[in-house]
């Protein structure tokens, strides 16, 4: 990024780097290799499309560290790498700090990786900010959070820093708010070359068939785009999704821009991964088209 008026340009630093993922470049690179690579994961390294028009609309990631849910991740990603390059990624994730508004985007600078610099895309982020009314410019809940943060380096390694991208962190996630969110997006979506990446983890703690069963059922209301069984099977089952909020929002999004296809990639648990099956963390990849 260029200076502004003699300033330095704001960086958002790494929190997680280290910690749920590898603080050094190359051997980060390895890591998100291995994740696709990975038996639980596509089990082959993305073709990169040269497609600069996307016919995703966006997907589910989990944020997990990368040991437990990066191969799951990386189903995602493949599929994005298949379908083509965008200009431009706004990531959705929920806040697990409690800092800050309760509703948050950041709408300039850049946030740093091993990997390098990914610049906020400012234009798209105000205009988020001006036409929802309800989503605060604020920093703080950015500062820490990690759901958003795991998401980059997946993106850079597909496209190096030739994107930019809008995070966006909930703390609110009810209906009303997502109905007004989610139809803001759509209209940014308008765009073929802006997707969204909405981030979950889902059952928390729960023994392997339980979150199994449950995860399952609620992820296909999701592929349904059923809003209200989704929301009422957060809250009858229990499930302690984290990012239910934005996974709201991407089914509002579909439902405004009347998506053809919303497909379950790939569900896992922590389990899977380490073999104790008596208290998992549940993790989903999905796709949804235009």
């Amino acid at each position: 990024m260029k200076k502004v008026d003699g300033l330095e340009p704001k960086i958002r630093y790494p929190t997680q780097s280290g910690r749920f993922y590898e603080s050094n470049s190359q051997l980060l690179i390895n890591q998100i290799e291995r994740c696709f690579l990975h038996e639980l994961g596509p089990g082959k390294l993305p073709i990169i499309s040269e497609n600069t028009s996307c016919n995703l609309i966006g997907l589910v990631c989990p944020h997990a560290g990368y040991m437990f849910s990066g191969p799951v991740a990386a189903h995602s990603y493949n599929a994005l790498a298949i379908d083509c390059k965008p200009e431009t990624v706004i990531i959705l994730g929920p806040n697990h700090t409690g800092y800050g508004s309760a509703l948050s985007l950041m709408n300039k600078g850049s946030w740093m990786t091993p990997l390098g610099n990914v610049e906020i895309d400012d234009k798209i982020a105000n205009f988020i900010a001006n036409q929802s009314k309800i989503v605060d410019i604020d920093e703080l809940a950015h500062k820490f959070e990690h759901s958003i943060e795991v998401q980059l380096p997946f993106l850079q390694y597909l496209y190096g820093s030739r994107f930019k991208f809008v995070p966006i962190c909930f703390q609110l996630q009810d209906l009303t708010t997502i109905q007004q969110i989610g139809k803001t997006l759509a209209k940014v979506l308008s765009s073929n070359k802006v997707i969204i990446i909405a981030t979950s983890d889902m059952t928390h703690y729960k023994p392997q068939q339980t979150a199994i069963d449950q995860d399952l059922e609620a992820l296909r209301a999701v592929e349904k785009l059923n809003l209200e069984r989704f929301y009422s099977l957060i809250k009858t089952k229990g499930i302690t999704a984290c990012g239910y909020g934005p996974i709201a929002v991407m089914i509002v999004v579909c439902k405004e821009l009347k998506a053809q296809e919303s497909k379950l990639l790939c569900y896992k648990t922590s389990g899977d991964i380490t073999g104790d099956f008596s208290s998992v963390v549940g993790y989903a990849s999905m796709s949804f088209k235009k």
